[in-house]
Protein backbone atom coordinates (compact mmCIF):
# COMPACT_ATOMS: atom_id res chain seq x y z
CA UNK A 1 0.00 0.00 0.00
CA UNK A 2 3.05 2.22 0.83
CA UNK A 3 4.85 1.36 -2.60
CA UNK A 4 1.51 2.43 -4.30
CA UNK A 5 1.10 6.06 -2.46
CA UNK A 6 5.06 6.71 -2.90
CA UNK A 7 4.19 5.79 -6.78
CA UNK A 8 1.13 8.32 -6.41
CA UNK A 9 3.45 10.76 -4.92
CA UNK A 10 5.71 10.59 -7.70
CA UNK A 11 3.72 10.96 -10.16
CA UNK A 12 2.17 14.08 -9.24
CA UNK A 13 5.31 15.66 -8.15
CA UNK A 14 5.85 14.73 -11.94
CA UNK A 15 3.30 16.25 -12.95
CA UNK A 16 3.25 19.23 -11.10
CA UNK A 17 7.30 20.04 -11.96
CA UNK A 18 6.82 19.32 -15.73
CA UNK A 19 3.73 22.20 -15.65
CA UNK A 20 5.77 24.91 -13.80
CA UNK A 21 8.90 23.89 -16.15
CA UNK A 22 6.19 24.74 -19.34
CA UNK A 23 5.56 28.28 -17.78
CA UNK A 24 9.30 28.96 -16.97
CA UNK A 25 9.57 28.38 -20.82
CA UNK A 26 6.51 29.91 -21.97
CA UNK A 27 8.05 33.08 -19.86
CA UNK A 28 11.52 32.49 -21.01
CA UNK A 29 9.67 32.37 -24.75
CA UNK A 30 8.22 36.00 -24.34
CA UNK A 31 11.25 37.43 -22.56
CA UNK A 32 13.45 37.10 -25.81
CA UNK A 33 10.56 38.21 -28.05
CA UNK A 34 10.73 41.44 -25.84
CA UNK A 35 14.35 41.21 -26.14
CA UNK A 36 14.02 40.87 -29.94
CA UNK A 37 11.68 44.40 -30.12
CA UNK A 38 14.82 45.65 -27.94
CA UNK A 39 17.35 44.84 -30.37
CA UNK A 40 15.44 46.07 -33.36
CA UNK A 41 14.51 49.31 -31.75
CA UNK A 42 18.52 50.02 -30.65
CA UNK A 43 19.19 49.35 -34.36
CA UNK A 44 16.62 51.97 -35.55
CA UNK A 45 17.44 54.27 -33.00
CA UNK A 46 21.01 54.48 -34.31
CA UNK A 47 20.24 54.91 -37.88
CA UNK A 48 17.65 57.58 -37.21
CA UNK A 49 19.17 61.36 -36.85
CA UNK A 50 18.80 63.31 -34.39
CA UNK A 51 16.97 65.81 -36.13
CA UNK A 52 13.97 68.29 -35.25
CA UNK A 53 11.88 66.19 -37.86
CA UNK A 54 13.30 62.78 -36.70
CA UNK A 55 12.76 64.52 -32.86
CA UNK A 56 9.29 62.78 -31.66
CA UNK A 57 9.80 59.50 -34.01
CA UNK A 58 13.25 59.45 -31.55
CA UNK A 59 11.58 59.93 -28.41
CA UNK A 60 8.77 56.94 -29.39
CA UNK A 61 11.57 54.69 -29.77
CA UNK A 62 13.29 55.18 -26.31
CA UNK A 63 9.90 55.31 -24.94
CA UNK A 64 9.02 52.08 -26.65
CA UNK A 65 12.30 50.61 -26.20
CA UNK A 66 11.91 51.06 -21.70
CA UNK A 67 8.30 49.86 -22.00
CA UNK A 68 10.28 46.52 -23.97
CA UNK A 69 12.77 46.59 -21.42
CA UNK A 70 10.48 46.82 -18.20
CA UNK A 71 8.41 44.22 -19.64
CA UNK A 72 11.72 42.20 -19.56
CA UNK A 73 12.32 42.98 -16.26
CA UNK A 74 8.60 41.75 -14.95
CA UNK A 75 8.89 38.40 -17.07
CA UNK A 76 12.13 38.01 -15.30
CA UNK A 77 10.26 38.47 -11.64
CA UNK A 78 7.91 36.09 -13.14
CA UNK A 79 10.42 33.53 -14.23
CA UNK A 80 12.41 34.04 -11.08
CA UNK A 81 9.43 33.64 -8.64
CA UNK A 82 8.17 30.37 -10.88
CA UNK A 83 11.48 28.70 -10.11
CA UNK A 84 11.44 29.89 -6.38
CA UNK A 85 8.22 27.62 -6.38
CA UNK A 86 9.97 24.27 -8.23
CA UNK A 87 13.06 24.77 -5.83
CA UNK A 88 10.27 24.53 -2.95
CA UNK A 89 8.54 22.08 -4.04
CA UNK A 90 11.64 20.02 -5.20
CA UNK A 91 12.75 20.15 -1.75
CA UNK A 92 9.76 18.79 -0.25
CA UNK A 93 10.01 16.00 -2.48
CA UNK A 94 13.19 15.13 -1.79
CA UNK A 95 12.80 15.63 1.87
CA UNK A 96 9.43 13.70 1.55
CA UNK A 97 11.82 10.78 -0.30
CA UNK A 98 14.52 11.04 2.21
CA UNK A 99 11.69 10.13 5.29
CA UNK A 100 10.55 7.20 2.83
CA UNK A 101 13.84 6.14 2.35
CA UNK A 102 14.24 6.45 6.01
CA UNK A 103 11.47 4.47 6.79
CA UNK A 104 12.28 1.59 4.66
CA UNK A 105 15.67 1.20 5.90
CA UNK A 106 14.68 1.15 9.03
CA UNK A 107 12.10 -1.80 8.16
CA UNK A 108 14.54 -3.74 6.01
CA UNK A 109 17.21 -3.98 8.89
CA UNK A 110 14.89 -4.86 11.08
CA UNK A 111 13.44 -7.11 8.98
CA UNK A 112 17.23 -8.35 8.56
CA UNK A 113 18.15 -8.23 11.86
CA UNK A 114 15.64 -11.05 12.53
CA UNK A 115 16.70 -13.20 9.58
CA UNK A 116 19.70 -13.22 10.42
CA UNK A 117 18.78 -15.00 13.82
CA UNK A 118 16.63 -17.81 12.03
CA UNK A 119 19.28 -17.73 9.13
CA UNK A 120 19.49 -21.74 8.94
CA UNK A 121 17.41 -23.89 6.35
CA UNK A 122 16.95 -26.28 9.62
CA UNK A 123 14.94 -23.13 11.50
CA UNK A 124 12.90 -22.53 8.89
CA UNK A 125 12.32 -26.27 8.24
CA UNK A 126 11.38 -26.48 11.77
CA UNK A 127 9.03 -23.57 11.69
CA UNK A 128 6.98 -25.19 8.85
CA UNK A 129 7.19 -29.00 11.28
CA UNK A 130 6.02 -27.20 13.89
CA UNK A 131 2.58 -26.37 12.55
CA UNK A 132 -0.50 -28.15 14.28
CA UNK A 133 -2.21 -28.76 10.92
CA UNK A 134 -1.26 -29.49 7.38
CA UNK A 135 -3.06 -26.37 5.92
CA UNK A 136 -1.04 -24.17 8.78
CA UNK A 137 2.15 -25.73 7.53
CA UNK A 138 0.92 -24.58 3.94
CA UNK A 139 0.64 -20.71 5.33
CA UNK A 140 4.02 -21.07 6.90
CA UNK A 141 5.56 -22.05 3.72
CA UNK A 142 3.40 -19.84 1.63
CA UNK A 143 4.29 -16.43 4.36
CA UNK A 144 8.04 -17.57 4.23
CA UNK A 145 8.30 -17.07 0.58
CA UNK A 146 5.88 -13.92 0.43
CA UNK A 147 8.22 -12.53 3.45
CA UNK A 148 11.29 -13.17 1.38
CA UNK A 149 9.51 -11.63 -1.95
CA UNK A 150 8.85 -9.14 0.19
CA UNK A 151 12.26 -8.39 1.27
CA UNK A 152 13.47 -8.33 -2.42
CA UNK A 153 11.03 -5.74 -3.58
CA UNK A 154 12.41 -3.36 -0.54
CA UNK A 155 15.67 -3.95 -1.47
CA UNK A 156 14.75 -3.13 -5.20
CA UNK A 157 12.72 0.54 -3.73
CA UNK A 158 15.41 1.46 -1.55
CA UNK A 159 17.91 1.21 -4.47
CA UNK A 160 15.73 3.16 -6.81
CA UNK A 161 14.77 5.95 -4.15
CA UNK A 162 18.33 6.28 -4.03
CA UNK A 163 18.50 6.62 -7.02
CA UNK A 164 15.39 9.21 -7.28
CA UNK A 165 16.67 10.96 -4.76
CA UNK A 166 19.69 11.97 -6.33
CA UNK A 167 18.28 12.93 -9.64
CA UNK A 168 15.82 15.04 -7.53
CA UNK A 169 18.51 16.50 -5.95
CA UNK A 170 20.86 17.02 -9.26
CA UNK A 171 17.80 19.22 -11.12
CA UNK A 172 17.35 21.06 -7.73
CA UNK A 173 20.98 22.22 -8.56
CA UNK A 174 20.18 23.00 -12.15
CA UNK A 175 17.36 24.91 -10.72
CA UNK A 176 19.28 27.35 -8.59
CA UNK A 177 21.75 27.94 -11.34
CA UNK A 178 19.04 29.13 -13.43
CA UNK A 179 17.83 31.45 -10.68
CA UNK A 180 21.02 32.82 -10.27
CA UNK A 181 21.63 33.17 -13.73
CA UNK A 182 18.59 35.25 -14.26
CA UNK A 183 18.78 37.32 -11.21
CA UNK A 184 22.53 38.24 -12.32
CA UNK A 185 19.82 39.08 -15.87
CA UNK A 186 17.74 41.04 -14.07
CA UNK A 187 20.57 43.23 -12.59
CA UNK A 188 21.69 43.79 -16.17
CA UNK A 189 18.45 44.63 -17.21
CA UNK A 190 18.10 46.93 -14.73
CA UNK A 191 21.07 48.58 -15.36
CA UNK A 192 20.34 48.99 -18.94
CA UNK A 193 16.81 50.78 -18.03
CA UNK A 194 18.49 53.20 -16.00
CA UNK A 195 20.24 53.82 -18.65
CA UNK A 196 17.90 54.72 -21.18
CA UNK A 197 15.44 56.50 -18.98
CA UNK A 198 18.38 58.66 -18.52
CA UNK A 199 18.68 59.42 -22.28
CA UNK A 200 14.94 59.55 -22.41
CA UNK A 201 14.93 62.52 -20.09
CA UNK A 202 18.02 64.50 -21.92
CA UNK A 203 16.23 63.78 -25.22
CA UNK A 204 12.85 65.70 -23.66
CA UNK A 205 15.36 68.60 -22.36
CA UNK A 206 16.36 68.61 -26.23
CA UNK A 207 13.05 69.01 -27.38
CA UNK A 208 11.42 71.44 -24.99
CA UNK A 209 14.92 73.56 -26.28
CA UNK A 210 13.48 73.44 -29.64
CA UNK A 211 9.48 73.50 -28.83
CA UNK A 212 9.10 76.53 -31.21
CA UNK A 213 10.53 74.48 -34.21
CA UNK A 214 9.05 71.07 -33.30
CA UNK A 215 5.71 72.84 -33.26
CA UNK A 216 5.91 74.08 -36.77
CA UNK A 217 7.37 70.51 -37.81
CA UNK A 218 4.10 68.97 -36.30
CA UNK A 219 1.93 72.05 -37.75
CA UNK A 220 3.18 70.74 -41.34
CA UNK A 221 2.65 66.73 -40.62
CA UNK A 222 -1.07 67.78 -39.31
CA UNK A 223 -1.36 69.55 -42.65
CA UNK A 224 -0.76 66.86 -44.23
CA UNK A 225 -2.63 63.94 -42.32
CA UNK A 226 -5.61 66.16 -43.29
CA UNK A 227 -4.54 66.01 -46.77
CA UNK A 228 -4.32 62.28 -46.84
CA UNK A 229 -7.35 61.80 -45.13
CA UNK A 230 -9.17 64.10 -47.38
CA UNK A 231 -8.11 61.86 -50.28
CA UNK A 232 -9.30 58.98 -48.42
CA UNK A 233 -12.78 60.12 -47.24
CA UNK A 234 -13.12 60.99 -51.50
CA UNK A 235 -12.24 57.90 -52.57
CA UNK A 236 -15.01 56.59 -50.25
CA UNK A 237 -17.36 58.95 -51.16
CA UNK A 238 -17.10 58.08 -54.68
CA UNK A 239 -17.25 54.32 -54.00
CA UNK A 240 -20.11 54.83 -52.15
CA UNK A 241 -21.87 56.83 -55.01
CA UNK A 242 -20.57 54.26 -57.97
CA UNK A 243 -22.35 51.32 -55.90
CA UNK A 244 -25.30 53.18 -55.58
CA UNK A 245 -25.33 54.22 -59.34
CA UNK A 246 -25.06 51.01 -59.78
CA UNK A 247 -27.69 49.50 -57.93
CA UNK A 248 -30.17 52.15 -59.20
CA UNK A 249 -29.39 51.35 -62.57
CA UNK A 250 -30.23 48.09 -61.66
CA UNK A 251 -33.53 48.98 -60.53
CA UNK A 252 -34.45 50.90 -63.29
CA UNK A 253 -33.47 48.30 -65.77
CA UNK A 254 -35.91 46.03 -63.41
CA UNK A 255 -38.61 48.51 -63.55
CA UNK A 256 -38.83 49.53 -67.46
CA UNK A 257 -38.53 45.37 -67.90
CA UNK A 258 -41.53 45.25 -65.71
CA UNK A 259 -43.60 47.61 -66.92
CA UNK A 260 -43.37 46.27 -70.67
CA UNK A 261 -43.87 42.27 -69.25
CA UNK A 262 -40.59 41.86 -70.20
CA UNK A 263 -37.62 40.17 -68.06
CA UNK A 264 -34.70 42.41 -68.39
CA UNK A 265 -31.64 41.01 -69.57
CA UNK A 266 -28.12 40.54 -67.91
CA UNK A 267 -29.11 42.82 -64.76
CA UNK A 268 -26.10 44.02 -63.28
CA UNK A 269 -25.36 41.76 -59.86
CA UNK A 270 -27.27 43.12 -57.04
CA UNK A 271 -26.02 45.15 -54.72
CA UNK A 272 -26.97 45.93 -50.75
CA UNK A 273 -25.46 48.44 -47.63
CA UNK A 274 -24.95 46.71 -44.20
CA UNK A 275 -25.62 50.84 -43.62
CA UNK A 276 -28.02 53.31 -44.36
CA UNK A 277 -25.87 55.39 -46.70
CA UNK A 278 -22.80 52.97 -46.54
CA UNK A 279 -21.27 51.09 -49.29
CA UNK A 280 -23.47 48.73 -51.20
CA UNK A 281 -22.02 45.73 -51.87
CA UNK A 282 -22.51 42.64 -53.97
CA UNK A 283 -23.01 38.83 -52.50
CA UNK A 284 -18.78 38.63 -52.93
CA UNK A 285 -18.10 41.71 -51.48
CA UNK A 286 -20.62 41.01 -48.23
CA UNK A 287 -18.64 37.18 -47.87
CA UNK A 288 -15.31 39.51 -48.02
CA UNK A 289 -16.72 41.86 -45.46
CA UNK A 290 -17.75 38.79 -43.13
CA UNK A 291 -14.38 37.06 -43.35
CA UNK A 292 -12.49 40.45 -42.51
CA UNK A 293 -14.55 41.08 -39.68
CA UNK A 294 -14.32 36.86 -39.21
CA UNK A 295 -10.32 37.85 -38.59
CA UNK A 296 -10.16 40.59 -36.30
CA UNK A 297 -7.33 39.93 -34.26
CA UNK A 298 -5.28 37.43 -36.43
CA UNK A 299 -4.49 40.07 -39.60
CA UNK A 300 -0.52 40.12 -40.01
CA UNK A 301 1.03 42.90 -39.94
CA UNK A 302 1.38 44.86 -42.80
CA UNK A 303 5.33 44.55 -43.40
CA UNK A 304 7.49 42.11 -44.81
CA UNK A 305 10.31 42.09 -41.36
CA UNK A 306 10.90 43.50 -38.15
CA UNK A 307 8.99 46.81 -37.45
CA UNK A 308 8.48 48.88 -33.64
CA UNK A 309 4.88 50.74 -33.80
CA UNK A 310 6.39 54.86 -33.09
CA UNK A 311 3.00 56.02 -33.24
CA UNK A 312 -0.62 54.99 -32.27
CA UNK A 313 -4.16 55.51 -33.36
CA UNK A 314 -6.11 58.23 -31.98
CA UNK A 315 -5.69 61.56 -29.88
CA UNK A 316 -2.99 61.28 -27.06
CA UNK A 317 -1.31 63.86 -25.02
CA UNK A 318 2.58 63.06 -25.27
CA UNK A 319 3.49 61.82 -21.46
CA UNK A 320 6.44 64.04 -21.68
CA UNK A 321 6.08 66.89 -24.00
CA UNK A 322 3.24 68.68 -22.05
CA UNK A 323 3.11 70.87 -25.17
CA UNK A 324 2.34 68.18 -27.54
CA UNK A 325 -0.74 66.75 -28.48
CA UNK A 326 -1.04 64.60 -31.53
CA UNK A 327 -3.70 62.61 -33.27
CA UNK A 328 -3.35 59.69 -35.49
CA UNK A 329 -5.53 58.26 -38.07
CA UNK A 330 -3.56 55.14 -37.86
CA UNK A 331 -0.50 53.81 -36.25
CA UNK A 332 3.20 54.12 -38.21
CA UNK A 333 5.49 51.24 -37.93
CA UNK A 334 9.17 51.97 -38.22
CA UNK A 335 11.28 49.31 -40.15
CA UNK A 336 14.28 48.61 -41.73
CA UNK A 337 15.17 50.22 -45.36
CA UNK A 338 13.98 47.74 -48.12
CA UNK A 339 10.57 46.34 -46.27
CA UNK A 340 8.40 46.25 -48.45
CA UNK A 341 4.35 46.56 -47.51
CA UNK A 342 1.71 43.53 -47.58
CA UNK A 343 -1.45 43.25 -47.58
CA UNK A 344 -3.45 42.26 -44.59
CA UNK A 345 -6.01 40.33 -46.36
CA UNK A 346 -7.74 39.45 -49.59
CA UNK A 347 -9.49 42.20 -51.33
CA UNK A 348 -9.52 44.80 -54.54
CA UNK A 349 -7.09 48.00 -55.08
CA UNK A 350 -9.41 50.86 -55.33
CA UNK A 351 -6.46 53.71 -55.49
CA UNK A 352 -3.42 54.53 -55.99
CA UNK A 353 -2.82 58.14 -55.60
CA UNK A 354 0.06 60.36 -54.05
CA UNK A 355 -0.06 62.64 -50.81
CA UNK A 356 2.90 65.25 -50.21
CA UNK A 357 4.73 64.31 -46.97
CA UNK A 358 3.09 60.13 -47.74
CA UNK A 359 4.60 59.85 -50.82
CA UNK A 360 2.83 56.98 -53.02
CA UNK A 361 -0.34 55.57 -51.24
CA UNK A 362 -2.64 52.33 -51.82
CA UNK A 363 -6.58 52.18 -50.82
CA UNK A 364 -7.65 48.47 -50.43
CA UNK A 365 -10.90 47.03 -50.22
CA UNK A 366 -12.25 43.94 -48.24
CA UNK A 367 -15.83 44.22 -48.42
CA UNK A 368 -16.89 47.43 -46.16
CA UNK A 369 -13.89 47.51 -44.95
CA UNK A 370 -10.50 49.80 -46.18
CA UNK A 371 -7.32 48.97 -45.57
CA UNK A 372 -4.67 52.52 -46.04
CA UNK A 373 -1.08 51.92 -47.19
CA UNK A 374 0.89 55.10 -47.58
CA UNK A 375 4.79 56.01 -47.89
CA UNK A 376 5.59 53.90 -50.23
CA UNK A 377 8.59 54.75 -52.77
CA UNK A 378 7.29 52.13 -55.26
CA UNK A 379 3.96 50.84 -55.89
CA UNK A 380 3.43 46.97 -57.27
CA UNK A 381 0.06 46.98 -58.13
CA UNK A 382 -2.97 49.11 -59.82
CA UNK A 383 -6.90 50.31 -59.43
CA UNK A 384 -8.70 47.17 -60.19
CA UNK A 385 -6.13 44.54 -59.38
CA UNK A 386 -7.19 41.89 -56.65
CA UNK A 387 -4.55 40.88 -53.68
CA UNK A 388 -4.29 38.62 -51.13
CA UNK A 389 -3.16 38.18 -47.95
CA UNK A 390 0.40 39.00 -47.30
CA UNK A 391 0.91 39.68 -50.90
CA UNK A 392 3.72 42.78 -51.20
CA UNK A 393 2.10 45.80 -53.04
CA UNK A 394 4.79 47.96 -52.62
CA UNK A 395 8.37 49.12 -51.04
CA UNK A 396 8.04 51.33 -48.24
CA UNK A 397 9.87 54.95 -48.39
CA UNK A 398 13.22 55.76 -46.89
CA UNK A 399 14.55 59.15 -46.93
CA UNK A 400 18.08 59.20 -47.51
CA UNK A 401 17.94 62.95 -46.07
CA UNK A 402 17.00 61.78 -42.54
CA UNK A 403 19.32 58.58 -41.95
CA UNK A 404 17.03 55.84 -44.04
CA UNK A 405 13.90 56.55 -41.58
CA UNK A 406 11.66 53.82 -43.04
CA UNK A 407 7.84 54.38 -41.82
CA UNK A 408 5.15 53.02 -43.23
CA UNK A 409 1.64 54.77 -42.07
CA UNK A 410 -1.55 52.21 -41.80
CA UNK A 411 -5.00 52.90 -41.98
CA UNK A 412 -8.06 50.56 -41.48
CA UNK A 413 -11.83 52.10 -42.04
CA UNK A 414 -15.00 50.41 -41.56
CA UNK A 415 -17.82 52.64 -44.22
CA UNK A 416 -16.81 56.00 -43.16
CA UNK A 417 -14.98 55.36 -39.34
CA UNK A 418 -11.47 55.00 -38.75
CA UNK A 419 -11.09 52.16 -36.14
CA UNK A 420 -7.92 51.45 -34.33
CA UNK A 421 -5.98 48.68 -36.31
CA UNK A 422 -3.94 47.31 -33.49
CA UNK A 423 -6.44 45.28 -31.81
CA UNK A 424 -7.20 43.85 -35.65
CA UNK A 425 -3.40 42.74 -36.18
CA UNK A 426 -1.74 39.49 -34.56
Amino acid sequence: MRYCWLLVFLCFGWAVTAQNSAKVKELERQRKKALEEIEMTNQLLSETKRTTENSLNRLNLLSQQILSRRRVINLLNQEIGALNTQIRRQNQEIEKLGKELKEKQANYAKSARGLYKRRSSQDKLLFILSAESFSQAMRRMRYLREYADWQKRQAALITEQRKEITRKQEALRKTLGEKQALLATRETETEKLQTEEISRKEEVQQLNKKQRDLQAVLKKKKNQADALNRQIEKQIADEIARAERERAAREAKRRAAAKKNKTPEELPEERMAAVKGGYAMTKEERKLSDDFAGNRGRLPFPVSGRYTVVSRFGEQQHQELKYVRMNNNGIDLQVQPGTEARTVFNGVVTRVFVVPGYNNSVIIRHGNYLTVYANLSEVYVKAGDKVTTRQPIGRIFSDSEDGNTTILHFQLWKEKTKLNPLPWLD
